[in-house]
């Protein structure tokens, strides 16, 4: 398990997974971390695959996270006596509380704060963005509109809207029973669905109470407008394309995932780019054109980690996505001018003594022919910030704790290895040497950069760096 890239793959599971022999095959393959994902299946088939994964961490004696992603409050239209209607370009179409099946002029909307919400001129999207209406009046119980894209609208169809904030938890019933059977079972992130400003992430908060770190979706307008709040207060970001591409205009998505990835770098935070990646290899053995560059743009822009969806979960060729996506990672950071594009984004460092040291550490690597560079950290934060600066030399995190070694699998180019709790100085030093040559990052005659924080056992004192010969 020699690590062989830096921008990390997360996998989702789901019946086309049938074992553990198909988890350590996508492992072997370069998957880092997998994803549960609540919208479907039963407690007892998430219970299962993360079975399996510990099985097969256990068994490679190698860090696998798993993160648990959360439905979050899905907003539908009711039902249709017909099972579904025609809507026409310009036509009136009511939509209310009254839970009597629709027609072709009304139908039920079981969201009363979707209708408190919406102001006369602001926009509904319907059936994933496939129809747009206009509302031209407000009521106590219902909402008026004008349909300004037609088309059929069926029975239980899913309802967007980009132009208001709704005064509704990310977090509904179902979330809360799926997160503490989540938390019980021991996942080492949550996804939180549906945020749409920074209080939405204290909720969410309280409710995991340290048990796993937590990471917000961008999927909402207004989760963009506060962008740096989010971010700021979550561990990591996931660009969730799939709403986010409903609920704005699809060519202001390339922006909007740049920004994230600049805004999250900028903080240290991780950033997962999702949806739709490599979405033809559901049912094709070869991914489009398009789809290798979609992959190729997330890992230049400095994304931490990219995602498979129903490309692993109930596609025909999981293992074979899982490859391809590790090729085009590989292909991209191999450039020559990969690095220097890096470089170019870099952060401007903080007043610390931990940013002071990865700023040399960075330096360093550019100057020496680095091997590796080992960092002793018990919470994961310092290596965090190495990562933050994008090294040339793979980051090789040394910690005591399996929870940091599994929560550090979503970070660029950050590869973990759970050792005992070390006391000295020359412990760090002669255990790192041991292990990045065990781990195949370093032979002798190499050079390898160590740091760890004096005292040992705190957390953010990060202040010492040696470099050694092996």
């Amino acid at each position: 398990m020699t690590p062989n890239k830096k921008v990390k793959i997360l996998a989702t599971l789901g019946p086309a997974i049938r074992g553990q022999d198909d988890i350590r095959q996508l492992v072997e393959a370069g998957v880092n971390l997998f994803r549960l994902n609540f919208s479907h299946g039963e407690h007892a088939d998430h219970a299962e695959r993360y079975r399996w994964v510990r099985e097969v961490e256990r068994e490679l004696d190698y860090p696998i996270g798993i993160l648990m992603d959360l439905q979050g409050p899905k907003l539908r239209v009711g039902r249709f006596a017909a099972g579904k209607v025609q809507l026409a370009k310009g036509q009136a179409f009511r939509l209310d509380l009254d839970p009597t099946p629709g027609d072709a002029r009304r139908v039920n909307l079981p969201h009363p704060e979707i209708i408190a919400a919406l102001q006369p001129g602001m926009s509904l999207l319907l059936d994933d963005g496939r129809l747009r209406l206009e509302v031209t009046a407000r009521h106590a119980e219902a909402i008026d509109t004008q349909v300004i894209a037609g088309g059929e609208l069926s029975d239980r169809k899913g309802v967007n809207v980009p132009e208001a904030v709704l005064q509704l938890s990310p977090l509904t019933d179902k979330d809360r029973r799926d997160l503490a059977f989540g938390l019980e079972l021991g996942v080492d992130w949550v996804a939180l669905s549906f945020v749409q400003r920074p209080e939405d992430i204290h909720e969410a908060r309280e409710l995991i109470g340290g048990r796993a770190a937590l990471m917000a979706k961008i999927e909402k307008p207004s989760a963009v407008q506060h962008l740096e709040e989010i971010a700021r207060l979550s561990d990591a970001i996931m660009v969730a394309r799939g709403d986010l591409g409903v609920e704005v205009p699809a060519e202001n998505v390339p922006r909007i995932q740049k920004e994230i990835i600049a805004t999250c770098r900028r903080l240290g935070r991780p950033v997962v780019v999702a949806t739709q990646m490599l979405e033809s290899m559901r049912f094709s053995p070869a991914p489009t054109r398009a789809e290798v560059t979609d992959v190729a743009t997330a890992v230049s822009e400095g994304t931490d980690a990219v995602m498979l969806s129903a490309e692993t979960a109930s596609g025909d060729y999981p293992l074979e996505a899982v490859q391809m996506m590790s090729k085009i990672i590989r292909q991209v950071e191999n450039e020559p001018d990969f690095q220097a594009q890096l470089d170019v984004g870099r952060p401007q460092a903080e007043p610390t003594a931990s940013d002071a040291i990865s700023c040399a550490i960075r330096r360093i690597s550019a100057i020496l022919p680095v091997a590796a560079l080992v960092n002793y950290t018990e919470s994961g934060t310092s290596s965090l910030r190495t990562s933050r600066e994008r090294p040339r030399a793979t980051i090789l995190s040394l910690t005591p704790n399996q929870e940091t070694a599994r929560r550090l699998t979503v970070a660029w180019g950050i590869y973990s290895v759970v050792k005992q709790r070390l006391q000295q100085v020359e412990e760090v030093t002669r255990t790192a040497l041991d292990v990045a040559q065990a781990q195949g990052l370093a032979k002798p005659g190499d050079t390898v950069v160590i740091t760890a924080g004096v005292p040992f056992g705190q957390p953010g004192t990060t202040n010492t760096l040696r470099i050694e010969t092996l």
